[in-house]
């Protein structure tokens, strides 16, 4: 395969740098060389669209313009920032990147691939990324879209979840990156497979690579990449107490700072085990998290959410406490707050949903 890429090198580079100049789009981030702001922009675009993560790279870089400003920040304010995007082990990864990048490096951030993809959070993909955007150096940034793209190029027919095949089309990028403006050619590639080369739909009268694709060529390109049937996703049943004081104020716990939403703010509450009646779990879970004892009362609320490889139906009810006083047991902190207050706190979007449901549908 080596032979038949270095064949078309000169080619698809020539070729896709003239689209480039044509079609690229406009973005915040293609108008800086500052490898700060390069690597921001690089791990907001994991899981999240290009035009969801505009507004957030600029309010972000206004909150923490640096690295020495994100690395002196709360964890809280800056998974505050984060809020919405989803993912938020990438903002406590951020957060933990930046200390490590001033206390080792000076603030400077790394420019070398063994430096980059040694720090949390950032793999080869990202670590080619600023390399080639910030650096110049010629490094590949080999993502889904860009294998997508090679795969068709050179009529790949593995599935691409291969890691013998991920191997393969990350050493064909590496050759086919060029010496000249390496941070173009791999901006390019993006543009072209969020544009052109699609993964649902392939614009091939409109590809400048169309005529070197192997793919098209032998009409394979509907086919490939190869597609696996995705399992249906798990439903889980959660439940939350609604727990006032005398003055109104709501008891919320702050998460565990490892595991699913580390570190946000959410109502008492979790998981419903299998088998377990809601009530019964939720009066265990409030015990474990704040030792506790409570009583449910009416059914306030239910939302539903999917994420990544679960969805979640979260059942939320009104909660009756005794005069023991919380702690911090299986969660890191708590607090009794107004709904003012927990606009404030970093929350999850299921839990932002209860507490808008609470406050516009139920008088408590």
């Amino acid at each position: 395969m080596m032979n038949d890429v270095m064949k078309i090198k000169t080619a698809v580079v020539r070729r896709l740098s003239a689209w480039y100049k044509r079609n690229k789009r406009v973005l915040p981030w293609r108008e800086t060389t500052d490898p700060y702001r390069i690597w921001i922009s690089e791990i907001m675009l994991q899981q999240t669209q290009v035009d969801t993560v505009i507004p957030y790279y600029r309010r972000f870089l206004d909150i923490f313009p640096n690295v020495d400003a994100l690395a002196v920040a709360r964890l809280e304010d800056v998974l505050k920032a984060w809020e919405n995007m989803g993912y938020y082990a990438r903002a406590r990864q951020l957060h933990r990147c930046a200390g490590m990048i001033v206390d080792k490096y000076g603030g400077k951030i790394p420019d070398t691939l063994a430096e980059l993809t040694a720090l949390p959070g950032i793999g080869a993909y990202t670590a080619g990324a600023v390399l080639s955007m910030a650096y110049g150096q010629a490094v590949p940034a080999v993502d889904g879209n860009v294998r997508r793209i090679l795969a068709r190029l050179f009529a790949v027919r593995k599935p691409l979840d291969d890691l013998q095949t991920q191997k393969q089309l990350h050493q064909t990028a590496a050759t086919l990156v060029p010496s000249k403006k390496p941070g173009d050619f791999n901006q390019a590639l993006m543009d072209l497979g969020a544009a052109v080369c699609k993964a649902k739909k392939t614009l091939c009268t409109l590809c400048p690579l169309a005529r070197l694709c192997q793919a098209r060529i032998l009409e394979l390109q509907d086919g490939i990449p190869a597609k696996k049937k995705r399992p249906s996703l798990p439903h889980r049943q959660a439940a939350a107490a609604i727990i006032q004081n005398r003055d109104g104020l709501f008891l919320v716990v702050q998460r565990p700072a490892t595991g699913l939403l580390a570190s946000l703010w959410t109502f008492p509450g979790g998981f419903v085990e299998d088998g377990k009646t809601l009530k019964s779990d939720l009066i265990k879970r409030v015990r474990e998290q704040l030792g506790i004892r409570i009583r449910i009362g009416e059914h306030l609320a239910e939302v539903r959410h999917a994420y990544t490889h679960f969805r979640i139906t979260l059942h939320a009810c009104k909660g009756y406490v005794s005069k023991e006083t919380p702690k911090a047991l299986a969660c890191r902190d708590w607090r009794w707050i107004t709904p003012a207050g927990f606009a404030v706190l970093p929350s999850s979007k299921i839990d932002r949903m209860i507490m808008q449901t609470l406050l516009s549908e139920i008088k408590m």
